[in-house]
């Protein structure tokens, strides 16, 4: 058995009113989260949550890890804009340049998501948030499709991606050259041990397949801090 995606975690000044975002915009309820977050329930399958911590440091820069929402027609694409929009959300300029067929936009943390039209083929298979876009390079993309057991469904051009054999979002890295890091990610990936696993047995098999430990500080926390190949930061907590 493997670690399982747990969680996508935000890091902000103020996790209740991101929360309020998200769930909104993308229908889900709050929920009880054992590790202080919080949290979004799971309704996408593989049915991870969203979790939203404490951070007190600003953001800087451009995060290396965003969602792509799908839209099953232009009419639903341009109600998740607007409702995005009254949220508090806005569009932004990241150099899409003028003829891009998706919109760039930020949340109130300036986190940065995009909106896919109607008719896209390579998330068609997938829900609300078709994909976990994140920045990293092809032998990541090998690391991580080890770690959660998905397979590849994507190989090309140093670009991949996985997805786990229930469907649902895919995770997808786009391939050098990587972007900047700032400091601890806003957004991160956060894994769970399988149950009835033992922690540092995980911690054993993903330093083995790649991954390094990060210790940061992080005290008595029950879970471990990691960073996988490319020094991208990811979390994996107790089983239960």
């Amino acid at each position: 058995m493997t670690a399982l995606l747990y969680a996508v975690s935000f890091r902000s000044a103020d996790p209740a009113r991101l929360a309020q975002f998200w769930g909104e915009l993308l229908g889900r309820d709050v929920v009880d989260d054992p590790w202080g977050a919080v949290a979004l329930s799971g309704t996408d399958r593989p049915g991870y949550r969203l979790r939203f911590e404490q951070a007190d440091a600003p953001k800087i820069g451009q995060n290396t890890i965003h969602f792509d929402l799908t839209s099953a027609t232009p009419e639903v694409m341009q109600d998740t804009i607007d409702r995005a929009r009254a949220l508090g959300g806005r569009s932004i300029d990241i150099g899409q340049g003028s003829d891009a067929d998706h919109e760039v936009m930020a949340d109130p943390d300036g986190n940065e998501f995009c909106v896919i039209p109607a008719g896209n083929t390579f998330l068609a298979d997938t829900g609300f948030i078709g994909g976990i876009n994140c920045d990293g390079t092809q032998d990541v993309g090998y690391f991580w499709s080890k770690t959660l057991a998905w397979p590849l469904v994507w190989d090309q051009d140093e670009e991949t991606a996985i997805q786990s054999r229930e469907g649902g979002s895919k995770v997808t890295w786009s391939g050098p050259p990587l972007m900047e890091k700032h400091g601890k990610a806003r957004i991160a990936l956060d894994l769970i041990a399988p149950d009835g696993g033992d922690l540092e047995s995980e911690v054993e098999r993903l330093t083995a397949l790649g991954a390094r430990r990060d210790d940061n500080g992080q005290g008595a926390a029950p879970w471990v801090d990691l960073k996988d190949p490319d020094g991208t930061d990811f979390r994996l907590f107790p089983a239960g």
